[in-house]
Order: structure tokens, then C-alpha cells, then sequence
């Protein structure tokens, strides 16, 4: 019997918008916490009727924190549909672009969001658990930090004119050659970016150390692990097959990410917007996986760059080369492949054909159906589009990052809740613990929930007095 139900919200650090749900037995144990998603974004229905070569300047727009990887996943699903495949240079700036959206944004959420908790406690004063209180804590630090995100975001400011919702990426290629100017500003920030992400992978594993006992108890469960590799099996982030390893670490399927209706389908609760990927021959909830982070370097088996590989190694090693299963251990793999994308750059510039004007494919072979895949910052990103003679989106699917990890994000809620939350005496720091178990999967929620049809709406009339005079309902 629920006795008690402590609700929070708005659930913060999170890009979006969410709460949770705690309910309380009698004797102060939680009998079960959700995590509810409750805002609702349509974008697959009302880009039908929209043009394919629209679609890399529209689905931007669906979230101001990785609108780089919504354009670039558009712009890969466009050349499909358009039967017009890049040429190099334009897959490398592609791919340098989508270096400089991971590095501002990985950093952003361990230092910036993620870092309140972690540098601060999870107990400290609520009112200073942020950024102001990191400056306040360690202010080389936080410049240090900020200076790390202004580098991701002048990647995408020179290639694509502005930091947010870049125009670069279109049908075949891209618009602009990258000048040797820029290409040398870049290569003099990545000493310093890779220097500020040697620093954090130190904090978290200073901040591990210290805190072994949370990390062993926080959000541990076992799942299969999705991401991009490459033919070697090595982390990749821009093209390559999908893997997926089972909670053993033992591949289970490597696909090309054009067949993902194979393999993956969609469940639906009714207390939240946002679908439930699994893997489809294993079934809901047994075919449940993990993206992101945690999900791609379990899904691994090395790194090419040298620097990030020797990280892996040490992450391997955690869980004596099985699959790394503790929550709180996405923020050390989202700084390891942060550091990824920090030595990629150098490798991309100075790749021969970084600076040719050979960047478009006017050749066009239409075929009216396209899939892009990337992995964005959250995890594996899916756009795929289908269009009638003229080009017209007939029918449009996205299966964003944050909704592979619905299932792992509402057990972290529930799992948490119940291991520190044991009644009567609840303080906010225990809740802060709950949000920290949907804050460590750094969800972009408005990217995630999207659907084709009517929404389920409830409405209450009230009189001026408060009186209830009629209810309206659509399921």
C-alpha cells in the first residue's frame, strides 16, 4: 500500500523536461520511482510534406544543445534519399564538425552539470551545487572548463558560421571548404583541450576513488551494449556498423545501421511519452540495451588514438574485462571519448584532403528512402526518411539517443530511489541522488520524444470557485 509519493520537478541539469515520480510504503521503503518524460514533440508527423534537402535545416532545431548531430544525421539519411554520396574531404569535415559537437558537449555536461555533484557532493547546499559554485570552489577549474566548450563550439562556428544550428552539411557534401587560417586556429586549440580533458579524466578518477562505495551501489544493472565501431571493432563516431554486445560483453549482432528495423523495436508505457527501444529478438524488457558513453565503450574493443585507447584499457579494467555496468561511471566514459574526439581533430587536420575544394556530389541517383546514422554525445542517433517522386517526406522515424536509454535511465531512478532512500528522515540530498541517476545518462529530452498520431490529453474545467465543472479526455 502507497502511503506517501514524492514528486520531483522539474528533474534539473537535464536538457528538457522531466519528473519523478517516488512511492512510499508504509514503513518508508520505496515500493517503486518513474521517471516520467511529459513533454511532447511531434516533429516526425509535421515534417511530412516538407522537402528532403530541408530536412539537415530543420531537425536542428529539435535541440539547441546537439544541433550538430540532428544536421549531420539529416544530411547523411538526405544523401541516401538523394542517391548523391559525399566526397572525402566533405566526410572529413563532416566528421571534424561532429568532433567539435562532442567535445562541447561532453565537456559541458561533466564540468558543467554533472561537476555540482562530483566536485561539490551530492549533499552540499542546494543553492550552490552549480556553476556559480564551482567558480566560487575552483575557479582555474570552471575557465579551464568553459574554455574547453568554446573550442568544440568554434570548430562548428568556423565550418558552419555559427555555434548553434550550423548551415554546412547539405544533399552530397558540404558548403564551404575549410581555409587554411581556420584550420590553423584549430590545431592551436587541441593541446590545450586535450591538456583541460587529462585534467578531468584525473578529478573523476580522484572523485572514484573516494567514493567507491556510492559507485558500487548507484544504478548497477546488467544490459546488453549498443553503438557505431568499425570493421576493427574500434570506437567510431561519425560511420561504421552497429554492434550490439550482450551483458557478457559477447557480440550479439553487428548490422549496417540502414537495417535497424531488423533488429530494434519500440515499446510504450503510459506514464510516459518517451518509447522503449529493445532489441527485438530477445523481447521486451530482456532485449533492453545501453547507448551513450557507457554503451559505446562496452560495445568497443579499442580506441585509435593512442591517448584515449590508454584510458580504455584502465575502463576495461574496472570490471576485469566484462561490460563496466555502474552508472555513475558514464561521466569517466564520456571524458575518455571526449579525449577521443579531442586527438581526432589533429588526426583530421592534418589529414592531406582536409583542405580540398572537392567537398559536393552534384550526381544524383534518387531513390526517395535514406537512413543516417551518427552517434550524437547521448548515444546512437537514427534518421530515416522516405519520400514520394518529388522529393516530398511521405513518412519520417527518428530513434533518438535518449530514448535507447529509457529503460536504463527509469531503472537507475527506481534502483537508486530504493537503495539510499529508506525513510522516514528524507533529505534533499537523497533526492538530488535520484536526479544524479538520470543526470549521469546527460539526457536531451526534447530531442526524444516523438510520435506519429494523436496525444493522450486530459483537461479540468473549473469553475471560478474551483468547483470542477467537466472533464475533457482524449486516450
Amino acid at each position: 500500500m502507497v502511503a506517501q509519493k514524492i514528486t520531483i520537478e522539474p528533474v534539473t541539469r537535464i536538457e528538457g523536461h522531466a519528473k519523478v515520480t517516488i512511492r512510499l510504503r508504509e514503513d518508508g521503503q520505496v515500493e517503486h520511482a518513474y521517471l516520467h518524460i511529459n513533454e511532447f514533440r511531434g516533429f516526425e508527423k509535421f515534417c511530412e510534406g516538407r522537402m528532403y534537402f530541408e530536412m539537415p535545416s530543420i531537425t536542428p532545431r529539435i535541440c539547441g544543445i546537439c544541433p550538430v548531430s540532428h544536421h549531420l544525421a539529416a544530411a547523411k539519411a538526405a544523401d541516401e534519399v538523394a542517391g548523391t554520396p559525399p566526397p572525402r574531404p566533405a566526410n572529413l569535415l563532416r566528421e571534424l564538425m561532429h568532433m567539435g559537437q562532442v567535445i562541447q558537449s561532453h565537456g559541458m555536461h561533466f564540468f558543467e552539470l554533472a561537476g555540482p555533484d562530483l566536485l561539490l557532493g551530492f549533499d552540499s547546499d542546494p543553492a550552490k551545487r552549480n556553476v556559480v559554485g564551482l567558480i566560487e570552489a575552483d575557479p582555474a577549474l570552471t575557465l579551464k572548463a568553459v574554455n574547453l566548450r568554446k573550442f568544440g563550439q568554434e570548430i562548428i562556428r568556423l565550418l558552419g558560421g555559427r555555434r548553434v544550428h550550423p548551415n554546412f552539411a547539405i544533399p552530397g557534401g558540404v558548403n564551404k571548404a575549410l581555409h587554411p587560417k581556420d584550420r590553423e586556429t584549430i590545431l592551436a586549440g587541441v593541446d590545450e583541450a586535450i591538456a583541460t580533458l587529462q585534467v578531468g579524466i584525473q578529478i573523476a578518477n580522484g572523485w572514484a576513488e573516494k567514493n567507491m562505495d556510492d559507485i558500487l551501489k548507484f544504478g548497477v544493472f546488467s544490459t546488453g551494449y549498443f553503438g557505431l565501431v568499425t570493421p576493427e571493432n574500434a570506437l567510431e563516431l561519425y560511420d561504421g556498423d552497429i554492434r550490439l554486445v550482450d551483458k557478457q560483453g559477447q557480440q550479439l549482432e553487428k548490422f549496417d545501421p540502414r537495417n535497424y528495423l531488423d533488429y530494434i523495436a519500440e515499446h510504450v508505457e503510459s506514464w510516459s511519452y518517451l518509447k522503449f527501444p529493445y532489441y527485438k529478438k530477445m523481447g521486451w524488457p530482456n532485449g533492453v540495451y545501453r547507448v551513450g558513453p557507457l554503451g559505446r565503450l562496452n560495445a568497443s574493443d579499442k580506441i585509435d588514438t593512442p591517448l584515449a585507447n590508454e584510458e580504455l584499457k584502465r575502463f576495461k579494467g574496472l570490471n576485469h574485462g566484462l561490460p563496466v555496468e555502474n552508472t555513475l561511471y558514464y561521466h569517466y566514459a564520456r571524458l575518455i571519448e571526449a579525449l577521443f574526439a579531442a586527438e581526432k581533430v589533429r588526426v583530421l587536420l592534418e589529414d592531406a584532403d582536409i583542405l580540398s575544394t572537392d567537398i559536393q556530389n552534384t550526381r544524383k541517383d534518387f531513390r526517395g528512402e535514406g537512413v543516417g546514422v551518427l552517434e550524437a554525445p547521448r548515444g546512437t542517433l537514427i534518421h530515416h526518411y522516405w519520400t514520394d517522386e518529388n522529393g516530398q517526406l511521405t513518412r519520417v522515424n527518428l530513434i533518438v539517443a535518449t530514448g535507447h536509454n529509457n529503460w536504463a535511465m527509469c531503472e537507475a531512478v527506481d534502483s537508486v530511489a530504493k537503495t539510499y532512500i529508506t525513510g522516514p528522515d528524507i533529505h534533499e540530498g537523497l533526492l538530488n541522488r535520484v536526479e544524479a541517476a538520470v543526470r549521469a545518462h546527460d539526457p536531451c529530452l526534447s530531442c526524444s520524444t516523438h510520435a506519429v498520431g494523436q496525444m493522450p490529453i486530459h483537461i479540468d474545467v473549473l469553475a471560478a470557485d474551483g468547483s470542477l465543472v467537466k472533464t475533457l479526455k482524449r486516450d
